[in-house]
């Protein structure tokens, strides 16, 4: 795996390395040694998976707080995704900024966010699937959102009417900690 930290200083791509022969092809997409080589949560307790069948359904932008903060790996496994994150950390030099990458079945990338982090992602074709694991288990009673066309943070979606779910349409425009 080749880790590559993004402008948001603990966020990385990571490219799979693909050994390949006649048969196909082998990668690794986890390794705990690694992923602590450079830093990383290695702690992952909980794997999901996200299909979308129609394009442009965004599902974010999604985070835990009060203790139950979660990393999360990400890789698309079908299809096609805008992968976007929000630094929430106060202290940060990059707080408030966000990065968007494109992941799709054919890329193999993956991307590392870390704890105190916004997360979301909109398919950019349909039938798109999503794994992704998480360094805490959900805990519905400190989960939260950001509102997906938030001002503060000029998304670039490509779509000004996304499909999303009730709960995602009702989030909140962001109010920044001092």
């Amino acid at each position: 795996m080749k880790f590559t930290e993004t402008t948001l200083k603990g966020a990385y791509v990571i490219d799979l390395e693909p050994h390949v022969d006649h048969r196909g092809y082998f990668s690794r997409a986890f390794c705990a040694h690694e992923f602590t080589k450079v830093g990383l949560d290695t702690n992952m307790v909980q794997s999901n998976i996200s299909f979308s069948k129609d394009k442009h359904t965004l599902r974010g932008m999604h985070f835990q707080k009060n203790g139950q903060e979660e990393a999360k790996l990400v890789r698309c496994i079908r299809g096609e995704i805008q992968d976007t994150i929000i630094d929430l950390r106060p202290e940060s030099n990059t707080y408030l900024e966000t990065y968007s990458i494109t992941l799709n079945e054919n890329s193999n990338k993956m991307i590392y966010v870390p704890k105190h982090f916004a997360h979301g992602f909109i398919t950019l074709i349909e039938n798109s699937e999503v794994f992704y694991q998480v360094s805490a288990f959900y805990n519905q009673k400190h989960e939260s959102g950001i509102r997906w066309n938030d001002p503060l943070f000029n998304f670039n979606w490509p779509t000004d009417s996304p499909i999303t779910s009730e709960k995602d349409g009702s989030h909140h425009n962001y109010i920044p900690k001092k």
